[in-house]
């Protein structure tokens, strides 16, 4: 079977590890239970920080967070080395900057996730992706944002929603632990 995978907020937990990052940085302690409350994707409002503000923390933070020591979500790795080994195929498909591409990999490859030549798209937009996800004829896909997840519908793709803060109303099967995933594909 063919598996799509969004990375961030859905195989590594950027957010919350960027809010860290904010508090360090910013020399505040907002309260972690502050973030799990957030209900859109951007973090920057719960720093005090106005939309402009926020766009230049987070490009100026992207370093840190992208490349430093992000951590995958419990089970993600393990769980993605299993589907390989059983010899299904993973695509990563990520809005990340194309700039930002190879160094992606590399650093998606260190922490114990299959990446295979071809398998990795990135540089699109959000809404973008749908073109992607169809051209590939996934079985499997799975994202955080709904901006992505409502402009998907097919009868062959399952599309899942990696559980967090600012989709709940999202109407979609849900994933909350990567360890679910072969519960859902033997269903």
């Amino acid at each position: 079977m063919k598996f799509g995978f969004d990375i961030d907020d859905t195989l590594i937990n950027l957010r919350e590890y960027a809010f860290h990052i904010y508090n360090k940085n910013l020399k505040q302690n907002v309260p972690i239970d502050i973030f799990h409350e957030i209900k859109k994707v951007e973090i920057h409002e719960a720093f005090g920080l106005t939309d402009e503000q926020g766009s230049t923390m987070w490009n100026s933070s992207l370093e840190e967070i992208y490349f430093t020591a992000c951590p995958p979500y419990p089970g993600a790795v393990e769980t993605l080395q299993e589907l390989d080994v059983q010899g299904h195929e993973i695509y990563y498909i990520t809005a990340r900057a194309s700039e930002h591409g190879e160094r992606t990999k590399k650093w998606l490859m260190e922490q114990g996730f299959p990446v295979t030549e071809g398998h990795f798209f990135c540089g699109m937009k959000d809404q973008e992706k749908v073109k992607i996800i169809q051209a590939l004829q996934l079985d499997y896909y799975f994202d955080d944002k709904p901006d992505v997840l409502d402009t998907l519908s097919s009868d062959s793709l399952k599309v899942y929603v990696k559980n967090q803060s600012y989709n709940q109303h999202l109407k979609i099967p849900r994933i909350t632990e990567w360890s679910q995933l072969k519960e859902i594909i033997s269903s």
